[in-house]
């Protein structure tokens, strides 16, 4: 194996001078003999962008540190993804397109610096005529590894595979701010066949987002295929979500063996009419929750995003099934614990026209907070504010409830509105504050004076 050592090149150890050429010049070293590693030893490295190329195995020692620039003269504009949809971004902080066999890897640091960025981002957003990098982003790419490395303050999502094949993410840990903006962990997106696993999250989004692009996105690419086992997640807005950008369909996910702590919502997989798409397949088991407003959401009227405030999207008659129409099923819980839970203990919603289908949920503990904090477990017009609450049901068809055992909730255990062949059973309440039927189910039909489409 040949390595290819930084400072060989030129790089500027515990110095504000960039890097950027020196690292490039050891990538190009390194590509035109057919590949190597090029070692960053430890120190602290300012440098720009850093495209790899084929075959590159970018190391950094213990004790090394690349810090990269604040400065968006130093990310020249491509063309990539951004939220789902092709345009022209600033390059991310390490880059790739079309690459095979590319991996980031060792005991050091990467750090994204993500400060002014994320002011411009709250306070001037004028000054961002391109999006934010990213901190890793590689973009048409085969045989991926990203391993072992810190990453943290990254400008905007920390870890995105685009229509990438063959991704491993090993025992990184990410460090983000909790109110840093849109600080996605780890966000694979239209991938195949990816691994994550043993990875420490603490950002200030979703933790780990499964994507595969928007209604506005011309390749409808499916990310299928994903594994996340062994991680811990802390804050952020979700500890693994699926969507809302899911036009090319979600499939085949395993997520196992993960703790959550105050990520906001647990499991959370979020559509709109417009968007399009299938997510099928899904497994979610022995996971461990604590602190959030919501363990579980399958919402099909999640409003964000561009559109999202049209009839369309939050008028609750039905509508005929279109390719616009997005669609959950066969989505399966077993094995999870989920205590200190304020909103409810569940929320899944349907469209009127489009049922939530084929889920099940086996053998799952969940206990209310005491002194819950009121809140919305999912993004819906309409809806309000709750605490205590059990499972929330609305527009799904072919649910099971098998061992689910709520503590301490405020009404029904399981409220259920437009429920088709849902089953409850060996299901129990324990410590209800206000002791109801375990179970209530009733039809509602819209009606036009409720449905102003204004958040509650």
């Amino acid at each position: 194996m040949h390595f290819y050592n930084i400072m060989d090149y030129g790089a500027h150890r515990n110095s504000p001078e960039l890097s950027t050429e020196a690292i490039a010049a050891a990538i190009a070293a390194a590509n035109s003999a057919g590949g190597g590693t090029v070692f960053v030893p430890a120190g602290n490295y300012h440098t720009g962008a850093i495209f790899l190329k084929d075959h590159i195995e970018l190391r950094l020692s213990p004790g090394a540190v690349l810090s990269f620039s604040t400065n968006p003269e130093d990310y020249p504009v491509v063309q990539s993804r951004w939220e789902g949809v092709l345009q022209q971004v600033h390059a991310s902080c390490i880059f790739g397109m079309g690459l095979e066999n590319v991996s980031v890897t060792g005991s050091g640091t990467l750090d994204g610096n993500g400060q002014p960025w994320w002011d411009k981002k709250r306070n001037r957003p004028e000054e961002l005529p391109y999006p934010r990098p990213k901190l890793i982003s590689l973009d048409g790419c085969i045989r991926v590894t990203i391993k072992d490395v810190t990453l943290k303050n990254s400008p905007s999502w920390t870890v995105n595979p685009i229509r990438c094949d063959n991704v491993t993410i090993d025992n990184i840990s990410i460090l983000n701010p909790a109110d840093s903006p849109n600080t996605d962990g780890i966000d694979p997106e239209s991938c195949r066949n990816v691994r994550i696993s043993n990875c420490h999250i603490d950002v200030g989004d979703d933790c780990i987002a499964i994507k595969s692009g928007t209604e506005d996105t011309q390749e409808r690419i499916p990310c299928e295929n994903i594994t996340i086992t062994n991680c811990t997640m802390i804050h952020g807005h979700g500890g693994v979500v699926i969507g809302s950008e899911m036009s090319g369909d979600i499939r085949h996910v395993t997520i196992s063996n993960c703790i959550f702590k105050q990520t906001d919502r647990g499991i959370r997989l979020k559509s709109r009419r417009g968007r399009g798409g299938i997510v099928e397949d899904v497994r979610i088991s022995n996971i461990v929750m604590e602190d959030v407003i919501c363990p579980f959401i399958m919402n099909l009227y999640y409003f964000c995003g561009p559109r999202g405030k049209d009839k369309y999207v939050w008028d609750k008659h039905p509508y005929p099934v279109t390719r616009e129409t997005p669609q959950f099923r066969r989505i399966h819980f077993a094995n999870i614990t989920a205590r200190k839970v304020h909103a409810a203990a569940g929320f899944l919603y349907g469209l009127a026209e489009q049922y939530i289908s084929e889920v099940t949920f086996s053998d799952i503990e969940i206990s209310m907070a005491e002194n819950a904090i009121p809140g919305r477990p999912a993004m819906m017009s309409g809806l309000p504010d709750m605490n205590n609450r059990g499972f929330y049901l609305g527009n799904v068809r072919d649910v099971q409830f098998r061992q689910v055992t709520i503590e301490n909730h405020e009404g029904p255990a399981f409220y259920i509105e437009n429920g088709e062949n849902v089953e409850v059973l060996q299901c129990r309440s324990r410590n209800t504050r206000k002791p109801e039927a375990l179970v209530e189910q009733v039809e509602v039909s819209p009606s036009d004076e409720d449905l102003t489409g204004q958040e509650a």
